[in-house]
């Protein structure tokens, strides 16, 4: 068994030391027990801002739906923020607060984590991770799993989509129209970035120049941004999506409909496999299973038992089901809700009187910073087998399903007997209430 009073004296020291709310909105902690590839890697880890335009945009909520549809559809420039964690330079330094808003879209609140503002980038060139958040949230609502990827050697992308983030999905009287622009604009604003940050990878003067490989990327979604990432990776919407009432008006999603010429050419190979936490529509049918059968690189879905939001049997589990041209991953949370795994801890500014949104963080059954270790073992396993191509990692992949039926045997030495079965990088008991299941292309 593994020695964790390294993560006891951390856990300890952060709570002694923190003199304010903001000192208290940890981003990167570390639980007693968490699964063995939840830790920080080697590398320091800088952070910087990159405000993007996309510029001629179908204008989704400039689109009156109550009146005929326009010859010619609106079109305007659409600006996108990312965050960007980046693999730092030894002796690096900068700022590690984050400033930003929390779920009401209107509490400023500040965020602590090991991320240096600005700071200069190390030597090498690391693959690139895109993140993609939900309905509404904003580019740091995954922070954790950022930077936690930046220190193991990625180049980690964090999306600001415009009209879906606390302080922009109610620009509409619509309240609606801004869920529909998510609708189209999730694939879009992700091969956008992916374009973008490519771009500067070659670029004289960028700090992306010559960190980053484009050309081998992952893509990271969570609710809305697991719908699109499906989308993305070949996903095509159904006729019912299309139709969908309080979607995009006048059929404006049938751009991403499976068997559209737009939507046979959106899939792109830079991308070679997703995450996806509690994609949202399967439960509404904007899939079917021959769209769902579009996707075209490995899929790791995490997911609650207990989803009531995107759904369960009838939704997550049912999407893993139906991607049958690749192999893929459900790891379940059993009885956690539709915040299993993704959302960051809840910020301290959350939970006090009179401020909305702290279930926006929490789970009724899960700890968050537990349930955070989780994703981002697995998360690592998965992209560093499939992005680095460390075929020793599929071996944290390789496991009985249901944890609680592995078998813990153990010699004096610490070494493992024959018959050991337990969850390799979980201690004793630590996997208790997960599931990891496994399909094969062609089931």
């Amino acid at each position: 068994m593994r020695n964790h009073s390294g993560s006891v004296l951390l856990i300890a020291s952060l709570a002694m030391g923190a003199t304010g709310a903001g000192a208290q909105n940890r981003i990167d902690g570390q639980r007693p027990y968490a699964p063995e590839l939840s830790a920080y890697g080697d590398m320091a880890v800088g952070v910087r801002t990159l405000d993007l335009v996309n510029e001629d945009q179908l204008d989704v909520l400039g689109v009156d739906p109550g009146a005929d549809k326009p010859e010619t559809m609106p079109t305007y420039d659409r600006e996108l923020t990312v965050e960007v964690w980046y693999p730092a330079a030894d002796g690096a330094e900068g700022d590690t607060t984050i400033r930003t808003y929390l779920r009401d879209g209107q509490t400023e609140i500040d965020l602590a984590g090991r991320a240096m503002r600005d700071a200069d980038p190390a030597e090498g060139t690391y693959p690139l991770v895109l993140i993609s958040h939900g309905w509404p949230g904003n580019r740091y609502l995954m922070s954790h799993l950022g930077e936690n990827l930046a220190s193991k050697g990625y180049v980690v992308a964090s999306i600001d989509h415009n009209e879906s983030t606390y302080r922009t999905f109610q620009v509409s009287d619509n309240y609606f129209a801004t869920f529909g622009s998510t609708l189209v604009n999730r694939p879009r604003d992700q091969l956008f970035v992916l374009d973008r940050i490519a771009t500067m990878s070659d670029e004289d003067g960028s700090f992306l120049n010559g960190l980053v490989d484009a050309s081998t990327t992952g893509l990271i979604g969570y609710s809305m941004g697991g719908y699109g990432a499906l989308v993305t990776a070949g996903g095509g919407v159904s006729e019912d999506a299309v139709k969908l009432p309080f979607g995009a008006a006048h059929d404006m999603l049938a751009v991403h409909q499976a068997g559209s010429e737009t939507h046979e050419a959106l899939p792109d190979p830079r991308i070679q496999t997703i995450v996806a936490f509690g994609p949202w529509g399967r439960n509404w049918n904007m899939w079917d299973a021959e769209g769902l059968s579009g996707v075209d690189v490995p899929a790791l879905f995490i997911a609650g038992s207990m989803d009531e939001v995107s759904g369960y049997e009838n939704g997550v589990r049912q999407i893993w089901k139906e991607t049958t041209g690749v192999d893929r991953a459900l790891l379940t949370f059993e009885n956690a809700g539709h915040n299993a795994g993704a959302p960051m801890p809840v910020p301290a500014e959350a939970l006090e009187p009179g401020v909305s949104g702290s279930d926006h963080y929490l789970d009724p059954v899960w700890d968050t910073t537990r349930m955070n270790n989780i994703s981002q073992h697995f998360i690592t396993a998965w992209l560093d087998w499939q992005l680095k191509g460390e075929a020793d990692k599929e071996s944290y992949l390789d496991l009985v399903p249901a944890a609680n039926d592995g078998v813990w045997a153990a010699n004096e030495d610490g070494s493992f007997k024959p018959e050991h079965t337990y969850w390799k990088g979980f201690d004793e008991g630590w996997g208790r209430g997960l599931r990891l299941e496994w399909m094969e292309a062609g089931e």
